[in-house]
């Protein structure tokens, strides 16, 4: 294109729902789209914007038909005959790709077609990633994206006639094209905080703190904070702001009914920035509340880390304890680091940056797939899996599904052989051989009969 911008490139055998997904992601209908297959023959170029993230190119290409040997068939009735000019507009269009997306239907499953079209643009040397389209809801993503994972791409379910999961692709593209491929002069995107946390904590007072001036309403009385306010600013030359966020309330003469809604609203907001700070207040110690928070943190993998406020104002003793108490309740999520600072003396308040950057930086972590297995195969060497009802699991391949946060996905001979305290085994290894110490992480057990050749 003209802009100079990096280009993504929409590949995959024909209705798919390549064009839907150009016109999701562009925000305009500019490509036609039918149910009747090979309706788009020419390739279509638009511009992805999302906040906070560079903007890119998309090219949307017609339906290819290959065989294993990588030559044309004939395709539908909608581009026959033209088969192996849309072939070349593809060629042409991957020569200067930065990504392809390579785009398949969940509803279909894996289909031999795809898998020809996937080896040949595997030749091409260009990342891609799978794009599982017509999945219409995570509730049904491991069950019709689990074939797919064979293909060794990284791997994202979407539904691009129902928006399912459309932001989460724009991101994830823009994530894999090379940083030197965009314009130098584009803005580099902020961090996203989110301050979380019960009334009255001094999550406006750490806002202040960290932003140097007072941009936040700060009182004693409980829920000063009302409206929604994005925060910008900048410390050392990098860009930071942080997300509106819902107040969680506590339980003082309101149902539980509310103060679920509540905590719910909260998080979903938090779910908007790239890593959460939940602040509790240490004169008060770690409340139910403040469990029930990391609880639903550590379920929907948001990036989170706590900040123990106020520290100052007690004892060490008593410091001590909290610190403990905050480290017992996080024995499910033992990554997630713990800071104890004061915005009122501005005690530890130099760590929280760095953390939080590092924190996103380890969500953002792809690994190859010669690496993985290669760790796979240090892990299952070091300490190997026990027997279960008298039978050894046996462990295949391990390939990386997702970033935000790193997945992975282990395909053995018999996943329910495979005990929880050796699927935590698993995930302390990978966290140690990828140096991702503060990151969510998923690690999947797959069953598969077949080892990847």
């Amino acid at each position: 294109m003209s802009n100079g911008l990096p280009q993504v490139v929409l590949v995959g055998r024909p209705n798919v729902g390549k064009s839907t997904l150009f016109n999701r992601l562009i925000h305009s209908n500019r490509a036609i789209t039918h149910d009747r297959p090979g309706v788009t023959r020419d390739r279509l170029e638009g511009i992805v914007r999302r906040r906070n993230k560079p903007e890119y190119g998309v090219i949307d290409t017609g339906g290819v038909t290959l065989d294993e040997r990588s030559v044309v068939q004939e395709g539908p009735e909608g581009i026959r005959g033209f088969e192996a000019e849309i072939l070349q507009q593809v060629h042409t269009a991957t020569a200067e790709a930065a990504v392809i997306a390579f785009v398949v239907d969940g509803k279909d499953g894996l289909l031999p077609t795809d898998t020809y079209l996937a080896n040949h643009i595997r030749r091409l040397n260009v990342p891609v990633l799978c794009v599982v389209n017509k999945v219409d809801g995570a509730e049904l993503a491991d069950r019709m994206c689990s074939e797919f994972h064979a293909l060794g791409f990284p791997l994202i379910a979407v539904s691009a006639e129902h928006g399912h999961n459309l932001n989460e692709l724009a991101e994830e593209l823009a994530d894999m094209i090379p940083k030197e491929q965009f314009v130098e002069a584009l803005t580099p995107p902020e961090l996203r905080l989110a301050m979380l946390g019960r009334p009255n904590a001094g999550k406006s007072s750490l806002i202040n703190a960290l932003c140097g001036e007072n941009r936040m309403i700060v009182s004693d009385v409980a829920g000063t904070t009302r409206d929604s306010v994005d925060v910008r600013f900048t410390v050392d030359g990098e860009d930071y702001v942080f997300v509106d966020t819902a107040g969680v309330r506590r339980k003082t003469r309101i149902t539980d009914t509310v103060e679920k809604y509540s905590a719910n609203s909260a998080i979903k907001s938090a779910g908007k920035a790239d890593v959460t700070l939940l602040t509790l207040d240490a004169m008060e110690g770690v409340s139910a509340q403040d469990k029930r928070l990391m609880d639903m943190l550590n379920t929907r993998k948001i990036p989170f880390m706590i900040l123990i406020n106020k520290a100052d104002l007690l004892p060490k003793k008593d410091l001590t304890e909290v610190v403990k108490r905050a480290k017992e309740l996080l024995g499910f999520c033992g990554h997630v680091p713990i800071l104890t600072v004061s915005a009122k003396s501005g005690f530890g308040l130099e760590r929280i940056l760095p953390m939080a950057s590092l924190v996103r930086k380890e969500c953002l972590v792809r690994v190859p797939t010669s690496q993985l297995n290669k760790a796979m195969q240090q892990a299952l060497t070091a300490h190997q899996p026990p027997l279960v009802k008298g039978v050894r699991a046996k462990f295949f391949y391990l390939t990386q599904a997702e970033s935000e946060p790193p997945t992975f996905v282990f395909f053995v001979s018999d996943a329910e052989r495979v005990s929880p305290t050796y699927a935590r085994y698993l995930e302390s290894s990978l966290r140690r051989i990828f140096k991702i110490q503060h990151a969510p992480m998923r690690v999947k057990l797959r069953s598969s009969h077949t080892k990847k050749s």
